[in-house]
């Protein structure tokens, strides 16, 4: 294997397995209460939120106009929105059932509490698959930051390992919840962390160095478009439910804001002619 590849493979673990470090912040500490699992989902989903709109479909419009970019935005959005016709959704028991098994006793109780756990643990699935899908572009990033020189491939690698300690945060939280395994939690966190070294070796092996660029902005696009609409369909929801309407929009624009800084720290970090 060629020696930049090995390194740039070296320098994306450095920053997919920082999703790991966010982990260990998660299964350190008991599983919260599910008002507080609501305010971290609204954060998760502003994370998510700013990812899409503020870095994916803004690089798209500016590097393939405005119309393409939507083009290939709401491609992504109606592929995934059919796609999810398929997956089957847990949900929480309506609420005339709910009062039904209450007459049973705990039973009742139990079995919402169970609805709670596997609807929680469909929206952790749904994170990782966010989060993994963002990582994938950073492997790229880092690959060609490598190529560039070492210091680039370094302060990239360093940067995107501090962006995606959050990030795995978003995924644990919802996993630890659900299953009270932290071996889960951490499994799945590390697991959408290794979207990025293997974003390295397709950069590297598969895809031909006259790939047109308009085609990957494109793609991009649509993987945002793929995200706001995982977000919107499932995240939110849930945070609306668990922490109410006024508090979830709070921690979604803390969460936004958290990383639209973490985006504008890793961009200065790139020569000016590389971008994310």
């Amino acid at each position: 294997m060629d020696s930049q590849v090995l390194v740039a493979l070296a320098l994306s673990l450095v920053g997919g397995l920082s999703t790991s470090l966010g982990a260990l912040f998660v299964i350190l500490n008991e599983a919260p209460n599910l008002k507080m699992l609501g305010l971290l989902q609204g954060f998760a989903a502003g994370l998510m939120l700013s990812i899409s709109f503020l870095d994916l479909a803004h690089n798209a419009i500016n590097s393939i106009g405005f119309l393409k970019a939507n083009l290939w935005f709401f491609g992504g959005v109606i592929f995934f929105a059919i796609i999810a016709n398929f997956i089957p959704e847990p949900s929480l028991a309506p609420s005339s059932d709910v009062k039904s098994k209450k007459k049973g006793g705990d039973e009742g109780g139990k079995d919402t509490l169970k609805k709670h756990r596997r609807q929680v643990l469909y929206s952790g699935i749904v994170t990782a698959i966010g989060i993994s899908l963002h990582n994938f572009p950073e492997g790229m990033a880092v690959f060609l930051g490598s190529i560039k020189g070492l210091r680039v491939g370094v302060n990239l690698a360093l940067a995107i390992a501090l962006h995606n300690i959050p990030e795995g945060v978003a995924v644990a939280l919802p996993v630890y919840f659900a299953t009270q395994s932290k071996w889960q939690a951490f499994k799945l966190a590390t697991l959408s962390g290794f979207a990025e070294p293997l974003g390295v070796i397709i950069v590297a092996y598969l895809f031909p160095s006259s790939l047109d660029p308009e085609i990957l902005e494109g793609l991009l696009g649509a993987v945002g478009g793929v995200m706001a609409f995982l977000t919107l369909h499932e995240m939110l929801p849930l945070a609306f439910d668990y922490a109410g309407q006024k508090q979830a929009i709070k921690a979604v624009f803390l969460g936004m804001a958290f990383m639209s800084a973490s985006l504008y720290f890793l961009e200065i970090s790139l020569p000016a002619e590389m971008s994310l």
